[in-house]
């Protein structure tokens, strides 16, 4: 695909690849990605198991492994929560670039050095939103990354930040956690246990740092999680998790009890669900090749085979007609006149 995209395209190709536990596999893999063209190339110091809560370090004694195995242009990705890390990075691997996700999702600013409040940083996003529409829901994602340790305090904040269909609405929220967060400055109001995990108050823009995840032993679970399982099972467990409760205050009408759910019948050929009104008593795709092999129609699923063929018969009947009173009108008007006798 890239020598491909190599040759046939007048544009760099570029490429971005996560490590190997092996660093010589590694280095092996940006050498063919080098000798297939590839012009630039951006290693992420983590492996491909390294994501969600398990992921960890990234390495950048696979990054600096790569840089000194290939000629090409090497960026860095990964490791990367302030300014500082950017200059001890490029030291350390001696890359020409870094490049930067989560870190920058959470402060905007982290090339310049700066660590802005939050909802400045939005306010700067909204007027790129507003030059350059896209759909909502990237920037209700974009936000509940900015606004992480914020919304941890302001849950209610949260919930409307979900809620939002608008980005005027979207716009009031900002207005309502700039407020709150002044309120809070000024009076200097800070909760203890946030303000003890975080290098900054939770309204300045700063890393997000993903906790590990808990073992659970089974002294700690209670020994009871079979139990717990069969029991859930029977509908005997009350729990309910976050998001089922939020699905639930936003779709008061809506049926979640998969028991009270409607049962579909099945198609008599393949087994998925058929329609209701089917003439054949299948689903579309059998209701259509067996429409057609017998010309018939289904009124349920819109297929007019019959119809469409008897209408088209017809068509042809009245154009055969009118051809043949055409070719008739065109050899009256080719004979030749009769002779007049003197």
């Amino acid at each position: 695909m890239i020598q491909l995209a190599h040759k046939k395209l007048s544009v760099p190709i570029t490429c971005k690849i996560r490590v190997f536990p092996e660093i010589d596999k590694t280095v092996e893999y940006a050498k063919l990605l080098e000798k297939a063209g590839c012009q630039l190339l951006t290693v992420h110091g983590r492996t491909k198991e390294q994501k969600g809560p398990l992921t960890g370090v990234a390495s950048w004694e696979h990054i600096k492994a790569v840089r000194n195995a290939v000629s090409i242009p090497v960026f860095a990705n990964g490791n990367i929560q302030y300014l500082g890390d950017v200059e001890r990075c490029i030291l350390e691997t001696g890359v020409q670039g870094v490049m930067s996700a989560e870190g920058n999702l959470h402060n905007p600013a982290l090339f310049e050095g700066k660590n802005p409040v939050v909802w400045e940083m939005a306010e700067e996003y909204f007027e790129l939103v507003q030059q350059f529409p896209c759909p909502l829901s990237f920037v209700r994602a974009h936000l509940f990354k900015l606004w992480h340790h914020a919304l941890q305090i302001y849950q209610d904040l949260r919930d409307e930040l979900a809620k939002a269909k608008t980005l005027e609405g979207i716009i009031a929220v900002n207005q309502a956690l700039k407020g709150k967060c002044q309120e809070e400055r000024l009076n200097k109001l800070v909760e203890d246990d946030i303000a003890g995990e975080l290098p900054f108050p939770h309204w300045i823009c700063q890393p997000y740092v993903r906790p590990l995840p808990k073992l659970i032993t089974k002294e700690e679970s209670g020994g009871c999680g079979k139990r717990a399982l069969e029991d859930e099972e029977e509908g005997n467990s009350d729990h309910i998790s976050k998001n089922k409760q939020k699905k639930k205050l936003r779709h008061p009408n809506k049926c979640f009890d998969p028991s009270l759910k409607p049962k579909y019948a099945k198609c008599d050929q393949c087994g998925n669900p058929k329609g209701n009104k089917c003439v054949f008593h299948l689903c579309r795709s059998c209701c259509k090749k067996q429409a057609f092999r017998e010309m018939s129609d289904c009124a349920g699923h819109g297929l007019l085979f019959k119809t469409k063929y008897e209408k088209s018969i017809q068509f042809k009947s009245v154009q055969n007609v009118e051809d043949i009173e055409q070719g008739l009108t065109e050899s009256k008007l080719l004979q030749p006149p009769p002779e007049i006798k003197a």
